[in-house]
């Protein structure tokens, strides 16, 4: 059994309980209710050889969790008036209209149906560290589907996609917009591009033992979605990726950070005392774009504006969440004001959480 450090308010000893008795080497479970935190929990050892403790500072690279970093930017943006949902990404992105996306609008870049789910020039890993690069071949390219007609997982491409209209219209990368509006007003450890002098506290991913999702029997869109560039998890460990900015995969964080960050959607907009969003504009994030089998995950979705909204399966329906590769998982429900983050370094072969994040959320709903 894992062992914890931190605290969880009586009323929500289950999710201690769920947490110890998941199968871990190191692993942090927040939960917020109405702004407060009730549970912070962590606990077993930053690395495969077990010789690192996780402690309460402990950081990690959470995949693409790191989208729902990105959307909240997009969302603070759009609360502002800055930037319009509806509006053609060209707007904003002039050279982005080639190649007939003249009538791409944001809304497809936030609900992952632009038809742009990768590269159709393969690229290298060191790619992803070009902004440049990564950002006009996706500009120039023409989608793989009709944009608006179905969603297809922007693994990496999304976080490149929102974050150059997010450039386009701050003059700022989306990794500054996000830390200068969003982290540092709240006093929250997540990064999107981490400093160097923070690699001393994060945890080494553990690569699943049954390998990629994407492995067998996929369709040509699936596997250039996974495969190009072809990525393995011990790139995580890299400097190169830690400091570049890929906001769809590369963020770094705690699940305290990940809840507390997020019970501003979960609150209308307030938590710390600060409000930095209207109620509306969190709201929006409900908007249902797309509905249907996702043409590169295999499995259905109701995408919003920068979250999946629950199906049907959650206990209310102003409820939002992703996961990211491994594991990891955030979840923001608006009707109950709760906000529930899951981050590890142990990963399962999945790619939008497994059963010890939703053990854990379903602990926190039965508190």
């Amino acid at each position: 059994m894992l062992k914890s450090e931190g605290f969880a308010a009586d009323d929500y000893a289950a999710v201690r309980a769920a947490f110890e008795a998941n199968d871990e080497v190191g692993a942090s479970v927040c939960v917020t209710v109405e702004g407060e935190t009730v549970v912070d929990l962590w606990g077993g050892f930053a690395d495969e050889q077990r010789t690192r403790p996780w402690d309460r500072d402990t950081i990690v690279n959470v995949y693409s969790v790191t989208k729902t970093m990105t959307a909240l930017t997009a969302l603070l943006l759009a609360d502002r008036g800055e930037l319009d949902f509806d509006a053609p990404v060209a707007k904003y992105w002039p050279e982005f209209a080639a190649a007939g996306k003249e009538n791409v609008r944001v809304s497809h870049l936030m609900s992952h149906s632009a038809g742009l789910s990768g590269w159709r020039e393969p690229i290298e890993p060191a790619d992803l560290y070009d902004w440049e690069k990564a950002t006009a071949l996706l500009a120039a390219q023409e989608p793989f589907w009709e944009p608006g007609s179905a969603s297809g997982y922007h693994a990496a491409t999304q976080g490149y996609l929102v974050g150059e209209v997010v450039r386009r219209i701050t003059g700022r990368t989306l990794g500054t917009v996000f830390r200068e509006e969003i982290a540092e007003p709240l006093g929250a450890d997540f990064h999107i591009g981490l400093p160097v002098s923070e690699d001393g506290r994060v945890a080494d991913l553990i690569p699943p033992p049954e390998g990629s999702p994407f492995d067998s029997d996929v369709t040509e869109l699936q596997a250039n979605a996974a495969r190009n560039p072809d990525l393995t998890v011990e790139i995580t460990r890299t400097r190169e990726w830690r400091g570049a900015e890929i906001p769809a995969a590369n963020g770094t964080g705690n699940a305290r950070s990940i809840a507390e960050i997020h019970a501003l959607l979960a609150n209308g907009g307030v938590t710390k005392g600060k409000r930095l969003l209207s109620e509306a504009g969190c709201r929006r994030a409900l908007e249902v774009q797309v509905e249907g089998t996702d043409l590169v995950l295999p499995m259905r979705i109701r995408w919003g504006l920068g979250f999946a909204v629950n199906g049907g399966f959650l206990p209310n329906a102003n409820t939002i969440y992703w996961g990211g590769y491994g594991g990891a998982l955030a979840l923001i429900d608006m009707d109950a004001h709760i906000s529930v983050a899951y981050a590890m370094n142990r990963m399962a072969g999945t790619t939008t959480g497994d059963e010890r994040g939703l053990g854990l959320i379903m602990a926190t709903y039965a508190g």
